[in-house]
């Protein structure tokens, strides 16, 4: 695992709290990895994560079990 990748509780306190900005990979339906939101974590659960996007505010909710999540 990359060291700027994010998976456990730990990585995820220490960034919410400092408000690092986030990238969220996902995968396509090609199998591939796509960065598909950048932003700030706003909530996170031993399920999800919340983050609240960069630009728009918006916040989006991305599974931990099939998002990447790293620092940017």
């Amino acid at each position: 695992m990359n060291t700027c990748d994010l998976s456990q509780d730990v990585h995820f306190f220490a960034a919410a709290l400092s408000q690092t900005l986030i990238s969220v990979w996902d995968e396509d339906p090609a199998g591939e990895y796509v960065e598909v939101e950048r932003g700030y974590i706003d909530r996170y659960t031993a399920d999800y994560v919340r983050i609240r996007n960069a630009e728009t505010g918006c916040r989006t909710y991305f599974s931990r079990d099939t998002a990447m999540f790293k620092r940017m």
